[in-house]
């Protein structure tokens, strides 16, 4: 396939600085429909409509085809700027810039032809497989359920991992437009309300051969190192980087507010004047840039490493700890900042109580599981070579 005219710089740096003017020119909009978007339970048009025209879902699809390729890094300040902003809007950005580049790079040329012709697509997905996929002539009959289909209320088309019966492929990946697909008005939860990450089904839907990819099939994606990286190294960065931006969104929010607040029935010193307060917001504040650092070097590592190939499973399995370790930090770190807000905090208008239902939300993720701290171990050990899912 012929490249595609593309408005992102190749250098990083300058891609960089691209894709975060890109947030700037978004910033408005996602900030005026973060309430909205909090009591629908799904994004509202104002964001989605602000991302679209931003460009920011073409995040990490593959150059050749119009997309901005970021490094992994350079995807983690834009996900933190966004964070920053509304941490849902980020969340469907990702997820969203992900499902399109992951199935964008692995289209037949005809097939993603036909996908980008009337623009760029939103695409939303399930990392988990299920349903089942019963061959026919030309294609597949593709039926199955699939949950956490963060931003597919409003996505153009959606992708499900699905296990194919009979010959051929044990496992594929197959991409329906999204109103041949059912939505299950199902996403009621502690928090990250704003995703809309509900359930979506297949009926007996029929997916053509162009449009089912064979998982297992090792053909070369389009784009360099970072559509080479493969599950789950070309998204464990989104949760580490999600999750230490959700620490720094907590601590802007109570140093903002720790001069006005006072403890007490008949009043007090100011928040700020607790040498315990003090404290937790120097010492939080190195703990989230030590999370970010240990998750950018891991991530540069395992970059290099997919530059040459597949990348080397022992760093991916890092890269997953490094991700873990920044979702413990800032649950931990935004847990202790909770007690600071006092009585406040529990009502439905408090940003503090928001960003806590959000990082025990996201702690469930499988992505970020616990596990991955003992198929690390067991690498270090010697027992194994890793880049396992959790």
């Amino acid at each position: 396939m012929s490249s595609r005219e593309n408005e992102f710089p190749e250098d990083r740096e300058a891609n960089r600085v691209h894709l975060l003017a890109a947030v700037d020119s978004a910033a408005d909009a996602l900030a005026a429909g973060r309430a909205e978007s909090e009591q629908s339970r799904r994004l509202s048009p104002t964001s989605v409509e602000a991302l679209r025209s931003s460009g920011l879902f073409k995040l990490k699809s593959p150059r050749v085809l119009g997309g901005a390729e970021a490094h992994p890094v350079t995807q983690m300040d834009v996900i933190e700027a966004v964070t920053m902003i509304d941490p849902a809007a980020a969340w469907c950005m990702f997820i969203t810039a992900s499902a399109t580049g992951a199935m964008l790079s692995t289209l037949p040329d005809e097939t993603a032809a036909n996908v980008l012709a009337d623009g760029f697509p939103f695409m939303a997905a399930s990392l988990r497989p299920g349903g089942s996929a019963r061959k026919v002539d030309g294609g597949y009959r593709v039926s199955g359920r699939w949950a956490w289909g963060s931003g597919v209320e409003h996505s153009d088309w959606v992708a499900a991992p699905v296990f194919a019966e009979g010959e051929g492929p044990p496992l594929i990946r197959a991409l329906v437009p999204t109103g041949d697909a059912i939505l299950h008005d199902n996403w009621h939860t502690l928090g990250m309300r704003g995703t809309g990450s509900c359930d979506y089904e297949l009926d007996d839907v029929f997916v053509p051969d162009g449009f089912a990819v064979d998982v297992f099939s090792g053909e070369p994606p389009k784009g360099g190192a970072l559509m080479r990286l493969g599950l789950p190294a070309f998204v464990v960065n989104e949760h580490g980087s999600f999750a230490y931006a959700l620490g720094r969104l907590a601590l802007q929010t109570m140093t903002e507010t720790a001069i006005e607040k006072q403890r007490g029935y008949l009043g007090g010193a100011s928040l700020a004047d607790r040498q315990v307060f003090q404290r937790t917001i120097g010492q939080g504040t190195v703990r989230m840039n030590a999370c970010a650092l240990a998750m950018a070097d891991a991530m540069e590592r395992t970059f290099d490493s997919a530059a040459a190939g597949p990348p080397d499973p022992a760093l991916v399995t890092e890269a997953q700890a490094a991700a873990v370790w920044c979702t413990d930090e800032a649950v931990d770190l935004v847990s202790e900042l909770f007690r600071f807000t006092g009585g406040s905090a529990v009502m439905n208008g408090s940003e503090m109580q928001r960003i806590l239902r959000d990082i025990y939300t996201v702690q469930s993720h499988l992505m970020v599981s616990a596990v991955v701290y003992e198929q690390y171990g067991q690498i270090l050990l010697g027992m194994t070579e890793g880049g396992a899912l959790p």
